[in-house]
């Protein structure tokens, strides 16, 4: 126990044990893990029509016998829960552009090359098996990459693995959703009403002058960036996660107290704390001192930026509430009396070897051609091997595949559409068990002592 921290029996067997378990990078993972895994165990028991049912029934606003916003709970999943997730998503691009592995253009080339192989190679064995039929439009599913399972596999494998290898793997699951996103603007797009889309556009714009201005309360951005972009995205056709990324490019990026000076205030505040006046008869503390500590408090969040601030805030909702949640509503795969024709149908075996071998060949094989040529250098630390392995994680495509995998089929009858969904989602399945399983082995295998003379080299 520290000294001078009083841990209460709360504190010691809940607290900090749940602050434990979400502060390590492994959990978001399995909590996503576990919501798939009792998605698809529902959809095939005998709650299996109640658990199809519940994710149909509808909520909206509803004014002077009108209705408005009147969508399912699954598109309200779809389309507003996961605006958050594409909201966080694109602080960590704005982020890594700024300031990140991105920012440097010498260390960006190799994961962006990569990611963009990892990209074209998967839709091109899609569409090869898939070439002029009905669900040759699903070319985009095989192109994603998960990076909550990818980096929990990685570091389930703990010091074995170089910090060079998580962040070519970041970089590169971050150019990866960027693609997605793109791709999902430009391919996946219902009939667009331009009124709606011209309104969320102007807010985006006005938004970026409000940034320049120097406007930084984030709730002023959330506030214009859900009613003033989502909703009229949400409304034009344009699909809504667009707007939230576009909105995450607005947030400020820079603090308003430089690190010397942060360090200067803290310093003074805290001698100032130490003078003060003290309750020495009782708990509280003086007015004084909670003046002192009002000073640190503001410094404190000066110091930090409004995006990195946001994107701290927001990784635990998303990672225990939003994916978890989106998993449960879209995972639950009711697999058939004939899983074997489902398990070889053009759309699986384009899923799945689009993911295993498009990625493999994507990642691994453009990243090693590059290294080859000399255009990129090997990252300092790292093996032909470690990339081999990664290529295999890259292939790890859940939560993003899913998502498109909604998008992907549009008929010609619900029925069809639901059946070539659940051949997808069982292709995004067999591929990321098998993918996650070799690349965990292949980098288990590489053995830590050339990690740490590669490391020291």
């Amino acid at each position: 126990m520290e000294e001078g921290i009083k841990f209460t029996p709360a504190d010691k067997y809940i607290i900090n044990p749940v602050n434990s378990f979400i502060s390590k990078s492994t959990t978001g993972g399995i909590v996503l893990f576990i919501a798939a895994l009792v998605a698809i165990i529902l959809a095939n028991s005998s709650l299996s029509h109640w658990y199809h049912e519940i994710w149909e029934h509808k909520i909206g606003l509803f004014f002077d016998g009108e209705s408005y916003l009147n969508f399912t709970i699954h598109h309200w999943v779809n389309d507003g829960l996961m605006a958050v997730f594409f909201f966080v998503v694109g602080l960590e691009l704005k982020r890594e552009l700024i300031g990140g592995e991105l920012s440097n253009p010498k260390n960006a080339m190799l994961p962006i090359i990569a990611a963009l192989g990892g990209m074209v190679v998967p839709a091109l064995i899609y569409a090869a098996f898939n070439f002029g039929t009905e669900t040759s439009h699903g070319w985009g599913i095989p192109m994603a990459t998960d990076i909550a399972f990818a980096l929990g596999v990685l570091y389930i494998l703990g010091d074995r693995i170089p910090l060079a290898l998580k962040v070519f793997l970041t970089a590169l699951a971050i150019v990866d959703d960027l693609g997605a996103v793109l791709v999902i603007a430009i391919f996946y797009t219902a009939e667009i009403d331009f009124i709606m889309l011209f309104t969320g556009i102007g807010f985006v714009v006005f938004l970026f002058l409000s940034k320049a201005f120097g406007i930084r309360n984030t709730l002023f951005y959330a506030i214009l960036g859900i009613f003033g972009v989502w909703l009229p995205f949400l409304l034009s056709g344009v699909h809504a996660t667009i707007a939230s990324v576009l909105v995450a490019f607005t947030i400020p990026a820079d603090s308003r107290v430089s690190e010397n000076a942060f360090i200067q205030k803290i310093k003074l505040y805290l001698n100032q704390f130490k003078e003060a006046d003290q309750n020495e008869k009782a708990p509280t503390l003086t007015t004084e001192q909670l003046h002192y500590l009002d000073h640190i408090r503001v410094v404190t969040k000066d110091a930090m930026t409004p995006l990195q601030r946001l994107e701290h805030g927001m990784h635990p909702f998303v990672s225990f509430i939003v994916m978890p949640v989106f998993a449960l509503a879209n995972a639950g795969v009711t697999f058939s009396n004939d899983i074997f024709a489902e398990a070889t149908s053009n759309v699986t075996l384009g899923v799945a070897i689009g993911l295993i071998a498009g990625k493999v060949l994507g990642v691994y094989g453009v990243s090693m051609g590059m290294i080859k040529l000399k255009i990129a250098n090997m990252p300092e630390g790292l093996t032909s091997r470690h990339l081999f392995g990664v290529g295999f994680l890259a292939a790890i495509g859940f939560t993003m595949s899913l998502f498109v995998t909604n998008l992907a089929f549009t008929g010609p009858t619900p029925e069809l559409i639901a059946e070539h969904q659940l051949q997808a989602k069982l292709g995004i399945f067999m591929a990321s068990l098998i993918a996650g399983l070799i690349g965990y082995f292949i980098l288990k295998a590489v053995k830590p002592k050339t990690i740490i003379t590669q490391n020291n080299a």
